[in-house]
């Protein structure tokens, strides 16, 4: 498309704020903070997506206002005075691209725990518990209200001081929201009841914040319009109060959300991930734009190019904001300006950036490792070779894939040999859950790069230590994946098992009865369950854990468990399986107690599946070993660095020989590409 008439790259006037073109970053919090402080991490982050050509990226994704808002997710402590410095700096650091930046602010209200910070009571409009976070509130005593305004009219000026162009209030799930919704403000003063009790203490954090920081500072809401509870805030509602808040003249836009975040399953649909439709309430945006007069910002799984532009070209948003789509490519208005756009790595969906919030304590993108690590990882890599290898590949899942494509980016002649017809690896399996299919996009993605860049690609080639010797690499990368592994407490009936793999590979008989053993806790034995149970087979499910899938996040979740509902699937949990036999009736299933050894029980089914990760297929790297240089060694220490790997333990090797992925050890696909990326860096 031609960029002068592209309504992704139109200017637009926020405010007295020039904003280059409609893209942008909002708000969010990947819990890169050091200290509560937005230090080199938290900036450089913020660089990589101001270099890659946006108008305005938004930081703080919740920073909070107030110790009694004490951090939940590695939030920015806006209350502090020493947070100014580091905001400067990263003001700088982003203006100095051109691109605008803002943080929200908020008070999180009830949305926290007690038990972090500074050990302090939460407080809230009235004591109603979230069950997200757990905590029980202290409704707010009149001493509280002029307290909590101003520590928002601070955080404020802290923003101003620093020289961010704006802030965004924080009102889904928080204090501010917290007052206008029927279902957490129960009061029964003058700060509750009707529409206008409810709306007076909102109205009064506005006052105290425009009086802080003057006319032209800019002042944004992401506001709920819609809480989709039965006894909460409706549309009706809502839009009346966007137009009274407007009437007040405190605010310069509207950042438009839909649904509830205090649950898991209502977090799901206000950030939905892979299966959901795209862009899901982007028509309810629109409504909202219509009802008022102030521009309109969005952001909810607009995840391509293709949506943001209709979004615009529609007249449904003033501004467009892509978080996630920005993880997975910091560079996409570039790419746009370039006539690039396949180019642009896709946002497969799958929540584990916001997952890894709390599983790992900081968002990382799928298949972008870099998004997060701008320290040692770069976001474009260079053509830095002075003499360039021949690199092997021998593998075409994403651990092989990434290595392949980063080392031809610096300049590599790569060679990448594959066993089956097509690449993808175990993400070919995951995507056999139509629901996960997006997830096809992280090899598709590489294959395409891979192309582009001339890697010679030979699919149907097994490949064997003569066929690496005939080539004469000076580097082989084994990438060759896992192979299911069965549950090693397993006494008997080894052979009677199949694996997550065969579930969703393999047909499925309506009413088939099916135990699915998970003693892995990931995607894959609940992708399983998924499958089964939507085929018509009547699932039973059992773990050995405390709970189901307990290494899958919060915002995943909720979709498994609508398939376990509807499904009919029983769930058997602190159960180990001990032996498998054949019975009269198909095979059966002894289950045992992890904690009671004596605790037996005894099921009749036609399938076992059992998921316990994968075991490394490694027969040729062991079989490579003795000839290469380095005697498979990897230099961990460089690894890490990422650093060159000069090991030379046998003088007499003829390349140099490193595995990657899962045939190291089973894990996961970030690992892979992480650990494909890290290698090839240090070629």
């Amino acid at each position: 498309m031609n960029a002068s008439r592209d309504p992704l790259l139109q200017p637009f006037a926020l405010g007295k704020l020039q904003l280059k073109n409609r893209i942008v970053s909002a708000s969010h919090e990947p819990s890169y903070s050091e200290d509560g402080m937005p230090k080199a991490r938290y900036r450089l982050y913020h660089e990589a997506k101001a270099r890659g050509g946006m108008a305005m990226t938004m930081i703080g994704g919740s920073a909070v206002v107030a110790p009694d808002s004490p951090p939940a997710f590695g939030n920015l402590l806006l209350y502090k005075d020493e947070i100014v410095p580091w905001l400067s700096e990263l003001a700088d650091g982003v203006h100095q691209h051109d691109c605008a930046v803002m943080c929200q602010i908020t008070h999180l209200g009830r949305r926290t725990r007690y038990n972090t910070g500074d050990w302090l009571s939460v407080v809230a409009p009235s004591s109603v518990r979230e069950p997200a976070h757990r905590a029980f509130p202290k409704a707010m005593e009149d001493h509280d209200f002029d307290r909590i305004a101003k520590a928002y009219a601070d955080g404020a000026a802290r923003c101003q001081a620093a020289g961010l162009d704006g802030i965004e209030i924080n009102a889904y799930g928080h204090m501010f929201d917290g007052f206008l919704s029927p279902w957490t403000n129960r009061r029964e003063d003058e700060w509750g009841g009707d529409l206008q009790g409810r709306l007076r203490f909102p109205l009064m954090i506005l006052d105290h914040i425009r009086a802080a920081v003057g006319p032209d500072f800019i002042i944004g809401l992401r506001l709920t319009v819609d809480e989709l509870l039965p006894h909460g805030m409706h549309k009706e509602e809502g839009l009346e109060i966007c137009r009274l808040l407007q009437q007040s003249g405190a605010l310069d836009f509207f950042s438009v959300i839909r649904g509830h975040i205090d649950s898991d399953a209502g977090l799901a649909e206000v950030i939905p991930n892979m299966g959901a439709p795209a862009a899901p309430h982007l028509a309810f945006a629109g409504e909202v734009r219509r009802a008022t007069q102030l521009p309109i910002l969005h952001a909810a799984r607009i995840n391509d190019v293709a949506t943001a532009r209709y979004a615009l070209r529609e007249g449904l948003l003033d501004l467009v904001g892509m978080v996630r789509a920005h993880m997975a490519e910091p560079n996409i208005t570039k790419l746009i300006e370039a006539g690039e756009e396949e180019r642009i790595r896709p946002c497969v969906g799958a929540g584990y950036c916001i997952d890894g919030i709390y599983e790992n304590g900081a968002a990382y993108c799928i298949h972008n490792p870099a998004t997060g690590r701008e320290q040692t990882l770069p976001q474009v890599i260079a053509r830095d070779v002075d003499g360039p290898k021949h690199v092997l590949v021998i593998g075409a899942g994403p651990a092989g894939l990434e290595a392949a494509r980063a080392s031809a980016e610096r300049g590599h002649r790569v060679t990448l040999l594959e066993a089956n017809d097509q690449a993808g690896g175990q993400i070919r399996v995951a995507s056999l859950l139509a629901r996960r299919r997006e997830m096809l996009g992280i090899t598709e993605w590489r294959v395409s790069e891979c192309e582009r860049l001339g890697v010679e690609m030979r699919f149907n080639t097994y490949a064997e230590a003569e066929d690496v010797l005939a080539l004469g690499p000076d580097v082989v990368i084994v990438a060759t994946g896992g192979l299911p592994q069965v549950h090693p407490e397993l006494e008997a009936g080894e052979a009677l098992v199949q694996s997550s793999w065969d579930a969703l590979a393999d047909p499925v008989r309506a009413g088939e009865r099916v135990l699915v053993f998970d003693d892995h806790g990931g995607y894959p034995g609940l992708s399983a369950m998924e499958h089964l149970a939507k085929q018509g087979a009547r699932v039973q499910f059992a773990s050995p854990e405390r709970m189901i899938g307990i290494e899958v996040g919060s915002t995943n979740f909720p979709a498994f468990l609508t398939a376990l509902d509807r499904g009919g699937v029983e769930v058997r949990l602190n159960r180990t399986l001990s032996r498998v036999e054949r019975g009269e009736n198909g095979l059966r299933a002894t289950l045992t107690s992890p904690y009671c050894r004596d605790v037996l029980e005894t099921l009749n089914v036609d399938r076992i599946i059992v998921e316990h990760g994968t075991a490394p297929l490694d027969e040729l790297y062991f079989e490579l070993k003795p000839l290469s240089s380095n005697l498979g060694e990897l230099d961990i220490e460089a690894f890490i660095a990422i650093a060159p790997q000069r090991k030379r333990n046998n003088p007499e090797g003829r390349f140099q020989l490193f595995r990657i992925g899962d045939a190291v050890s089973s894990r996961n696909a970030h690992a892979a590409v992480y650990d494909g990326l890290r290698l090839a860096l240090g070629l």
